[in-house]
């Protein structure tokens, strides 16, 4: 797909996709802790935060594609106790909030934690995925930072191939036992890669 143009946010009029789309590719990961669908989609789609997330869309302007990353400030995928209760009520809340945060992942200084690439169906195979992995790489430059972290699960070998192949390089694998069976994977394989800053702007004389 020619001239693929990697943005910082989602149009906000594509909120309602957005979720869709997260919800699309890591349901299979999540569904029991957010699921059925209706009920995921209800609690995702007030959370997410553009501002902590990079997207491509159509020349219509349809999404087609989208990448997550936390920072220290903010994560694309956000809630509190408050928005679970609201969604879950509060004995559902209770029970998935921890549960919940055993898949925060800290935010180190100078790391920018991506938070998974998501593509429109009819989009895959047009190279969307990997602009959009390019760009959480060069948005990791433009802020500073020297690395830029993931966390790919075992159930994911095509993931793992397309951030090998740009230059992704694992590290330490953690389990999920004896949760495994709730999440839905097994294990998850820390991957980094180094960030170089960019050249500073010559100065005009």
């Amino acid at each position: 797909m020619d001239n693929l143009h990697v943005q910082l946010g989602f149009p906000a009029d594509q909120r309602a996709l957005a979720a869709q789309l997260f919800w699309q590719a890591f349901g299979g990961k999540l569904g029991l802790l957010l699921g059925p669908a209706p009920r995921a989609l209800a609690f995702l789609e007030p959370v997410l935060d553009p501002t902590h997330c990079l997207s491509i869309c159509a020349e219509d302007g349809a999404l087609l594609g989208l990448a997550g990353f936390k920072t220290e400030r903010s994560a694309f995928v956000g809630g509190t106790l408050t928005d679970l209760r609201r969604t879950y009520g509060l004995g559902g809340a209770l029970w998935r909030a921890p549960l919940l945060s055993m898949l925060e992942r800290q935010v180190e200084q100078g790391v920018l934690l991506m938070d998974g690439i998501a593509v429109m169906p009819q989009a895959r195979g047009l190279g969307i995925g990997t602009a959009l992995l390019d760009g959480i790489v060069a948005e990791a430059a433009r802020r500073g930072c020297r690395e830029v972290r993931l966390d790919v699960i075992d159930t994911n070998p095509r993931a793992r191939a397309l951030y090998e192949r740009r230059g992704f390089q694992p590290g330490t694998v953690e389990t999920t036992f004896p949760f495994r069976w709730l999440l839905g994977f097994s294990s998850a394989t820390r991957m980094t890669k180094s960030v170089t800053a960019p050249a500073p702007r010559r100065q005009s004389a």
